[in-house]
């Protein structure tokens, strides 16, 4: 008789397992759960190389939206969420667009033209520039009451020539 520990957990004539692991060289025995004949198959571990991004017609979106707002029943939105595969976060993407007129049908099939986007800069910009106008009129009107009281008393005004000198 052979001794199982001197060959390390083999069974005689090598179709055994060593720790869980199957001998190299050796076709692993059939087994129910993996064979095709009604066994349990397993999904396709494969993943799909490209994964296919599903588009909707404006008037399908439009057509869900009418069916969500007749739902009057506790669990009806849900059924018809699950009936047609969609997400929740649809009726409230689509509910945004049909709100700002984007689901509208349009002769044309050239997509809407996107809202302008306001730089967050513009309005810090536009105070900045009125609050320098408004010192630059100042600084003006200070000018000519110079000029007038210089005048008036008779002071020469010192005037900058054509090369900066003073």
């Amino acid at each position: 008789m052979v001794d199982a520990k001197k060959m390390n957990g083999k069974v005689p004539g090598g179709a055994g397992t060593e720790g869980g692991r199957r001998p190299t060289g050796v076709p692993a025995p059939p087994d129910a759960a993996t064979a095709p004949d009604g066994g349990t198959s397993h999904p396709d571990p494969q993943v799909v190389e490209k994964p296919v991004i599903r588009r909707f017609e404006k008037a399908y979106k439009l057509d869900i939206l009418r069916q969500v707002e007749a739902c009057a029943g506790m669990g009806q939105i849900g059924a018809l969420l699950r009936r047609e595969g969609l997400y929740s976060s649809y009726l409230t993407k689509w509910r945004r667009q049909r709100d700002q007129g984007l689901l509208e049908a349009k002769a044309s099939g050239k997509r809407p033209a996107k809202p302008p986007t306001q730089d967050p800069r513009v309005p810090r910009l536009q105070r900045e520039n009125a609050r320098l106008t408004a010192r630059l009129k100042q600084a003006e009107l200070i000018l000519e009451i110079q000029k007038k009281a210089s005048e008036i008393l008779g002071i020469p005004l010192r005037m900058l020539d054509n090369e900066g000198n003073d």
